[in-house]
């Protein structure tokens, strides 16, 4: 599935150089050798069951959002991975951050697989792959039982699209017998996160509500919730769920938005800064539309409005191990820039 088709309606480099530097592409005859015993077999329970990788993958296929992130972080260059219409800043299917990855590790370029209408498990199993990474994804139990026909396929733990970065990392490293440098690979991302807090501390203990609407029509104005990827990354930054998101939450438990209509966009009215996706004249269109530009923040131009054209979109829809180093200062920068306007 696109990120465009979560994000309507359905949702919304760590130093690359650093983390890649001396990674191969794939193990060698010896590596491969060596690691088939060493820490395998691995059981990795999940969300229809437990996945058994017996020996250490050599052909890694990655499906659905950011996975192949994870995969590359850790040196590996998969087999096969999803094309990305999202967002894409030049509409080859590769993400900047990938691409810069796949430059590192000199690997050639994988098969891109066709998600728009979801997994195309014939690709896939062309790709020949011995274990299939599906951590971050909304695979259904018919997704997966096929999959899983094909390659050992690890998916999400519990909620589909609700494996956090972390999570994400830590789950696909597991599989790929790289436990120890997932770990490693989250706390370095921990200290990026930590840096770009510090130097926008005007984010700190901001109230937020982060939205999709299009000004010209307010039948349908989606609202993302505290456990959905993109909030949640903004929680690491200081800032904090408006008391209006906090409400809708406890109405959607276990959802990752709410739709909210017109006559209750007051609800929204206590947020400091708004997130809406956009372009150039979203914010203007927002502040002449007579219910959008009641809410103070709208008011203000407390409006952080993200590029749908550019690749930054897609980096903070879903946060990854690349995706965050990669967008964090331009993101933080364009939330301090709104926040400045906070009244």
């Amino acid at each position: 599935m696109s990120l465009r088709a979560r994000t309507l309606p359905f949702l919304a480099v760590l130093g690359a150089t650093a983390l890649l530097a001396g990674c191969a592409s794939g193990p060698t005859d010896d590596e491969a050798a060596a690691g088939s015993t060493e820490g395998f077999p691995v059981s990795l329970a999940n969300s229809y069951g437990t996945t058994e990788i017996e020996s250490a993958p050599e052909s890694v296929a990655t499906v659905a959002w950011g996975n192949q992130d994870v995969a590359l972080a850790l040196g590996v260059v998969p087999v096969g991975m999803p094309f990305i219409t999202y967002a894409d800043d030049n509409g080859d299917g590769i993400l900047p951050w990938v691409q810069d990855a796949l430059d590192e590790l000199g690997g050639e370029t994988p098969v891109l697989f066709d998600e728009v209408d979801g997994i195309n498990f014939e690709q896939v199993a062309d790709t020949a792959p011995d274990v299939i990474l599906a951590a971050n994804s909304g695979l259904s139990e018919e997704d997966y039982s096929t999959l899983t026909e094909i390659a050992p396929t690890v998916s999400f733990p519990s909620v589909a699209w609700f494996t956090t970065w972390r999570e994400s990392t830590l789950i696909n490293g597991e599989a790929l017998g790289k436990k120890a440098e997932a770990e490693d690979l989250i706390t370095d991302t921990e200290t990026v996160i930590s840096d770009a807090a510090a130097a926008n501390a005007s984010l700190d203990g901001l109230s937020f509500a982060y939205i999709w609407v299009d000004p010209s029509d307010l039948s349908t104005i989606y609202v993302y919730l505290p456990d959905d990827q993109r909030v949640a990354f903004l929680h690491e930054l200081g800032m904090v769920d408006s008391d209006g998101v906090t409400q809708l939450a406890g109405e959607n438990d276990g959802a990752f938005f709410a739709t909210l209509s017109s006559e209750n966009l007051d609800l929204l009215a206590d947020a400091d800064l708004i997130i809406n996706y956009g372009g150039a004249d979203t914010l203007a269109a927002m502040q002449a539309n007579p219910l959008l530009s009641a809410l103070p923040a709208v008011q203000s131009g407390a409006v952080a409005i993200i590029d749908e054209s550019d690749s930054i979109a897609a980096a903070v829809s879903t946060p990854t191990v690349l995706s965050i180093p990669w967008a964090i200062d331009a993101y933080a920068g364009l939330l301090s820039e709104a926040a400045a306007k906070v009244q």
